[in-house]
Order: structure tokens, then C-alpha cells, then sequence
């Protein structure tokens, strides 16, 4: 999982003590102080935290990179929460705050301070909101699957090859036409489509938070391949910036293309795709990789039909994210005669009782690729996958009518250490099947989860798909 990087920080004088009593004492008296929000029903007392939320966030001119992007991009989700919220879109709120309260933890995290000041007005909003959420009316599922791309789609931008024999098309490199993309793009006014013809193209690719709406279409899964090899611990890097391909604007959609990390299964963490995006769909998307393949950070996220490939926390991060018909395959973690895995799929970083976030796998095969199948059946005992395991200390993680292949092991999750989040996660199934669906041998501190509670996941309640999936 991601490693922090710690930094050594300088005694604090006499002096610094009182300037820390006096910056608590100037946030009380902005509570106190600031004044009342318009009196929309239930919203008055979460607004004013909010407000002192921002109020109290740290600038990011104040910190060096990443973790000034991390503060910024936490600021720009909190002030957008207090505008859904001010509007009447609670669910919004939420998935904002909690995107937010992710992106002040990555920052303090990584430099190993005390929680920022806006960390603990952030997390009493969402316990002001959340469970009256929980408990709204819920919506009924769609009666069939909402199309999320047109039938037919007519690109703003193309990629191709040098001499590859495609007709001559405007970019070389995904990130030119990324770039060349209008910053903003309205969801009204449609996508910014980029179309990328087949072939493997060794970059980067960031897609920052100002390009909004950019769908990028491939020519299929292995034939438009996007791959580069950055892992953790080469030239300082960390976690974030080892993804292949990172997302922050909003609204992206992706389908019929890879995504790869081929830093191979010696590395260390190596992200083939990275996504803040809010109301992101990938559909038939394949991400190759081994430790932490797809790191779904923050936000609202909705994958169809994507092949996923991994070894290790190979699904990870703190999105609210649903898989549906997803076929997810582990593969051997080491070369030689001597390799062995203990897999896992899926690593929730929770935080916070309040955040609206988890991985939801709906009608998703579970199970290992051909060559460890193999391994499998030779040492059973050496060849594990495991659903999950609690990266942080509220992880939560529920499949729902999933086939589980014989790889999986009749506990079904793993512990990360000790007993660890054992208390505080939520790790459930429903209705699976296949050899790997041992429900009587499963640890304790997971649950067969009721048919009732299910509707609380689904694509509607859980991330509200039904607003934004459909083109």
C-alpha cells in the first residue's frame, strides 16, 4: 500500500505553543461568530460547519508539491460542498466532504502533522448528514442498465501512431489531446471526445481537475493500450505519481481501451489508473497491473464490464465506487521457482465513520488468471486470494451476486495487522457463488449481508447513479 514519507519535524518553541492557542482560540470565535446560513430545512447547523471548515483550511501556497495539489483539490471539494449543499443536493454534499476530509488527511499524512484544524468540522459535518441519508427514501434499480455512452460518437480530437498507416489524425500523444482539450467543458454541451486509435503508447497521462468531460475511446481492450512503468521508491516517487494514467477533472468516461502498469510483479506500488473524477463511468476498460492496479482515491466512480488484473490491494483507495459485471483476476506475485502469493483483491481506505465511501462488486467474477489457477492446484496452500482487507480503520467493501472462483479462500477476507479495524469495518456478501463462496467458513467480523441492506448499495442509492450515468 502507499508508504508515507516522513519528514522530521523542528521542536516548537514557547512561542509556537501560544501561536497554536491563539489560532484555537480565533477558530471558537469563528463559530461562534460566523453568521447564519438562509434557513433551508435541516442544512443551517451543517452549513455553518462548512463554512468553518473552509474558513479553517489550510492554503495550499503554504505547502510544497504534492501535498500543496492535495490541499487544493480539498479545498476546491469542500466549497463545492457547501454549494450542493446550499442548493438542496445532500447526497452531493457528502461525496464532496468526504473527498475533501481524504485529501487533508493525505497531506498531514504525508508529512506527518497533527490533523489540520478544517480535518475535524469536515468529519462533524458528515455525522450531522450522513445518517439521515442512510435512512431516506431509497430508490428503486433501474429495470435495465442505463446506456452511459452513444451509439455513435464523433471525436473532437484523434490520436494515432506515427506511420502507422491510420489516416492522418491530430495527436501523437494522449496528452497532447488532452491538453488541447477547452478547460470546463459543460455537461449540458456534452463530452470532449478523444479518439484513440489501436496501439500501445508509452506515456503519462493527466487529466487535471479543469478538464471536465473529456471521454477517451479506445479500439478495444489490448488493442489501444496506454502503459508506462513508475513504481514507488524510483526517483522518490510516491504512490499518487506512479499512476499510468491520473484523473481529477470531473465527468471523465473511458471505454475500450487498457490501462498499465508493466513496472512487473518485483515493484513495488505501481498504479496503472488513478481516479478523483466525480460521476466517472469506465466501460470495457482493462487495467493491467500487480500491487495497487486501480486506485480509485476519492469521489463518486462506476465501472461496467472492465477487466481488472493484479496482485496486491490491486483495488484500492477511498472513492465510492461500484463494479458491475467486472471480471477481476489476480496473477502470481514473484518470478522463479520459488514464487508464492498471499492476494488480495480490494483495500478500502476509509477514514472516517461519516464518509460516504466503499467498494460495491455487483455480478463480478472473482477468481485467478490461467497460470495461477495452475499454481493453485499444485500448492493450494501457497496460492491465496483473499476479498479484502482494511487498509484504514472503517474500510467497507461488499459483494452482491458475485461468482467467486476456487482461488478464493474460505475466510474470505484477510486481517491487515493484529485485530486492526476488526471492530470498525464493514465487510460483507450477498448471494455469491461458485467454490470460492464458502459462507460458513467465513472470519467472524465479516457478514452475510440482509437482502434489505443491500438496496443501500445499489448504483441508485450508493452513488445516485441514476442522475448521471445515462449520455
Amino acid at each position: 500500500m502507499p508508504r508515507g514519507h516522513h519528514h522530521p519535524l523542528p521542536r516548537r518553541g514557547r512561542l509556537l505553543q501560544l501561536a497554536a492557542a491563539a489560532s484555537g482560540l480565533l477558530l471558537i470565535a469563528l463559530l461562534v461568530l460566523l453568521p447564519a446560513a438562509p434557513p433551508w430545512e435541516h442544512t443551517t447547523a451543517p452549513a455553518s460547519l462548512l463554512r468553518a471548515a473552509v474558513a479553517a483550511h489550510p492554503s495550499p501556497d503554504s505547502y510544497a508539491r504534492p501535498c500543496a495539489n492535495h490541499l487544493s483539490l480539498s479545498l476546491h471539494r469542500l466549497r463545492a460542498a457547501l454549494s450542493s449543499l446550499e442548493s438542496g443536493d445532500v447526497p452531493a454534499a457528502l461525496h464532496l466532504a468526504s473527498a475533501s476530509l481524504q485529501c487533508q488527511y493525505d497531506c498531514s499524512h504525508l508529512l506527518s502533522l497533527p490533523a489540520f484544524r478544517s480535518h475535524p468540522l469536515t468529519s462533524r459535518f458528515l455525522d450531522s448528514l450522513a445518517p439521515q441519508t442512510l435512512n431516506a427514501a431509497l430508490k428503486p434499480p433501474s429495470s435495465a442498465p442505463a446506456a452511459a455512452f452513444p451509439a455513435r460518437i464523433r471525436p473532437d480530437a484523434t490520436v494515432c501512431k506515427p506511420n502507422s498507416g491510420v489516416e492522418p489524425c491530430g495527436y501523437s500523444t494522449v496528452q497532447a489531446a488532452v491538453d488541447a482539450a477547452p478547460n470546463y467543458t459543460a455537461g449540458a454541451a456534452g463530452h470532449f471526445v478523444i479518439a484513440v486509435a489501436a496501439g500501445t503508447y508509452k506515456e503519462n497521462v493527466v487529466i487535471p481537475y479543469e478538464k471536465t468531460n473529456i471521454l477517451l475511446m479506445g479500439e478495444g481492450m489490448g488493442a489501444t493500450v496506454i502503459t508506462a512503468s513508475r513504481s514507488v521508491g524510483i526517483d522518490g516517487l510516491g504512490t499518487h505519481e506512479t499512476a499510468t494514467v491520473a484523473v481529477i477533472g470531473d465527468g471523465f468516461r473511458a471505454r475500450d481501451i487498457t490501462f498499465e502498469n508493466s513496472a512487473g510483479a518485483g515493484a513495488h506500488q505501481a498504479v496503472a489508473f488513478l481516479s478523483d473524477s466525480d460521476r466517472s463511468v469506465l466501460e470495457n476498460v482493462e487495467f493491467r497491473g500487480h500491487q495497487d492496479t486501480l486506485y480509485a482515491h476519492t469521489m463518486r466512480q462506476f465501472y461496467r464490464r472492465c477487466h481488472i488484473i493484479g496482485t496486491v490491494d490491486f483495488i484500492f483507495g477511498n472513492a465510492a465506487a461500484v463494479f458491475e459485471e467486472c471480471v477481476i483476476k489476480t496473477v502470481p506475485r514473484a518470478e522463479g521457482a520459488q514464487k508464492r502469493a498471499r492476494n488480495v483483491v480490494a483495500a478500502s481506505g476509509r477514514i472516517d465513520p461519516g464518509q460516504t465511501t466503499g467498494f460495491v462488486f455487483v455480478n463480478c467474477t472473482v477468481d485467478g488468471n490461467k497460470e495461477f489457477v495452475e499454481l493453485f492446484r499444485t500448492k493450494p496452500q501457497s496460492y491465496r486470494l483473499y476479498l479484502g482487507r482494511p487498509w484504514k480503520e472503517y474500510a467497507r467493501t461488499l459483494y452482491v451476486s458475485c461468482y467467486l472462483g476456487t482461488v478464493v479462500r474460505p475466510e474470505g477476507w484477510l486481517p491487515w495487522q493484529g485485530d486492526f479495524a476488526l471492530r470498525t469495518l464493514y465487510y460483507g456478501e450477498f448471494d455469491s457463488r461458485g467454490p470460492g463462496a464458502n459462507h460458513t467458513a467465513r472470519v467472524e467480523w465479516s457478514s452475510q449481508t440482509p437482502e434489505q441492506h443491500v438496496k443501500h448499495f445499489s448504483t441508485e442509492n450508493f452513488i445516485q447513479g441514476h442522475q448521471w450515468i445515462a449520455y
